[in-house]
């Protein structure tokens, strides 16, 4: 055993420190650009002439598509070679960048932003399947995917921030070309060091399953965000909402009759694993769902400058970048389940501090948030490692892929569910002063662009009504994101009682669990490559 170990750091790739690096800038540029418009939604809304409805669809846009492709591209990395995806992807990234930064129009950033989605689940999984062919000595490669992991729980959290600091000298399109240098620079280092795996076309890719997927989810946020709107279609929210349902109940029947199935949903029998996917989604949909109204309140209603939201937000992301490695040595002692109550908890209650706080002085509300950071973090490193230990190996690569979805798709119920809550509180609650109506309901923003053509008395009337409208709304969505952080962590803590599904992956769908177990003897695609992240999360 040690010979072999000696062996695997004699004959390790002396650039592999360097390949992290590259894979960890790509899925940096991911994760921050799901979050990063935070900050840029005032000033793109008023220089873009954006309604709610279409801003709720930029932002939110992205991560449905995410979601949906996200579940196909493991196996077509496995068909073309992830070094392949991967290059691939990222020029996509960068033209889809180039594309969003000098968009005229709402319609052409929302169609920018889905060129985005297609780059980023282009390379999100390649990027893990890339560190798994690197780093061949399994010490190194459980240190490799933990610093993947965090640049993937942290970025999120800190693209408000780098928003604000850009857009603080800069235009709003700033947030999107920034990417385009970090693109040109990584993409002749990835071509020159980063090893390419043997593609493998026998490998079936569902694409129809992906796309199902996709439009489901496309066509049920539609139809939430058709609530929330002002003046409310009932029939194009039922018509979006029955397609959205039978879209995706048709995904669901054709998976289980697929002998290679995206997904194999006997696997969420096993109380953990559910447990573990449930965590990540209403976390991330708390987490996500928040901060898009945090920023916007900051600038909109306390008057801060782009920056100063971002220096206000900080403690969030700084306290959830120190949460989740201290959340994965702690895994070394107490089980996943158990911890992600506890996270969940502590969540929870950083949330319902800073409902109670938001409102008056600063330090309540640093503390509360950096609860909530706290929170997070760890809720996230545990519900990953809970999610990859109760998955058998020949199942890890289907865990992984859930694992990446859950997430991606909490960022997109958040986004829906809390945007939407805040415009249809802030419609309801507006009382307009006399003569002025009808767009000023859409949301704030509209409501202080028509205030600059008022007279100074109206304007002032209209701009203190408004700002009262939307905080009554913004005290509807934190207190559902509190809701959900607890009532999440109460569901964990009752199915922890539930005797964990034995895992039999192969006994119960032989095709799927034979599919997996060639991915993972290949050595590419994302089972091999997030095998090792129950290890991580206790090294």
């Amino acid at each position: 055993m040690q010979r072999t170990h000696s062996n695997a750091v004699a004959t390790a790739d002396p650039r592999r420190w360097l390949v992290l690096g590259i894979v960890s800038i790509a899925l940096l540029l991911i994760v921050v650009d799901m979050t990063v418009l935070y900050t840029a939604l005032p000033r793109l809304t008023h220089d873009l002439g954006v309604s709610a409805s279409a801003k709720l669809w930029i932002v939110n846009v992205y991560a449905l598509v995410v979601s949906g492709l996200l579940l196909g591209m493991g196996t077509l990395g496995d068909r073309l070679g992830h070094k392949r995806l991967f290059m691939m992807g990222l020029a996509v990234f960068g033209v889809a960048s180039l594309a969003a930064a000098y968009s005229p129009g709402a319609a052409a950033l929302i169609a920018a932003r889905v060129l985005l989605a297609l780059g980023a689940a282009m390379m999100m999984p390649a990027t893990l399947s890339i560190i798994r062919l690197t780093f061949t000595n399994e010490r190194e490669r459980s240190v490799a995917i933990g610093i993947w992991a965090s640049v993937a729980s942290g970025g999120a959290a800190l693209g408000p921030v780098i928003g604000g600091v850009l857009l603080e000298h800069f235009w709003w399109g700033s947030v999107f070309l920034i990417n385009v240098p970090i693109v040109l620079l990584a993409l002749p280092l990835a071509w020159r060091f980063i090893p390419a795996s043997r593609p493998n076309a026998e490998r079936p890719w569902d694409l129809v399953g992906s796309l199902q997927v996709m439009v489901g989810l496309i066509l049920c946020a539609y139809a939430l965000k058709e609530l929330g709107k002002a003046t409310t279609s009932w029939l194009h929210a039922g018509v979006g909402c029955v397609a959205g349902v039978a879209m995706l109940t048709w995904f669901v029947r054709r998976q289980r009759s697929r002998p290679y199935p995206l997904i194999d949903f006997s696997i969420f029998r096993n109380a953990t694993f559910s447990s573990g996917v449930a965590a990540a989604l209403f976390a991330g949909a708390a987490l996500f769902g928040m901060e898009l109204v945090f920023s916007q309140r900051l600038q909109l209603v306390m008057g801060m400058s782009p920056i100063e939201a971002a220096l206000f937000i900080l403690p969030l992301p700084l306290a959830a970048f120190v949460a989740g490695p201290l959340a994965g040595w702690l895994l070394g002692y107490i089980r996943g389940p158990r911890l992600m109550f506890v996270a969940l908890a502590v969540a929870g209650a950083g949330m319902g501090g800073y409902l109670l706080s938001y409102d008056g002085s600063v330090m309540p509300q640093m503390i509360s948030l950096s609860v909530l950071g706290v929170g997070i973090g760890a809720t996230m490193t545990a519900a990953s490692s809970s999610i990859m230990q109760s998955a058998t190996p020949e199942r890890a690569g289907m865990a992984a892929s859930i694992e990446e979805v859950s997430y991606e798709l909490g960022g997109a119920l958040g986004v829906t569910l809390m945007g939407s809550i805040l415009t249809g509180v802030y419609a309801q609650t507006l009382a307009a002063p006399e003569g002025v109506d009808g767009i000023v309901r859409d949301s704030l923003d509209d409501a202080l662009i028509v205030a600059e053509s008022l007279p100074a008395d109206l304007a002032a009337a209209l701009t203190h009504v408004a700002k009262t409208a939307f905080d009554t709304g913004y005290a509807a969505v934190i207190a559902t994101a509190t809701v959900m952080l607890l009532a999440t962590a109460g569901f964990v803590l009752l199915n922890r009682s539930r005797r964990p599904a034995p895992e039999s992956g192969s006994a119960q769908n032989p095709a799927s669990a034979s599919a997996s177990a060639s991915a993972s003897a290949s050595g590419s695609g994302s089972a091999s490559a997030s095998a090792p992240a129950s290890a991580v999360t206790s090294a």
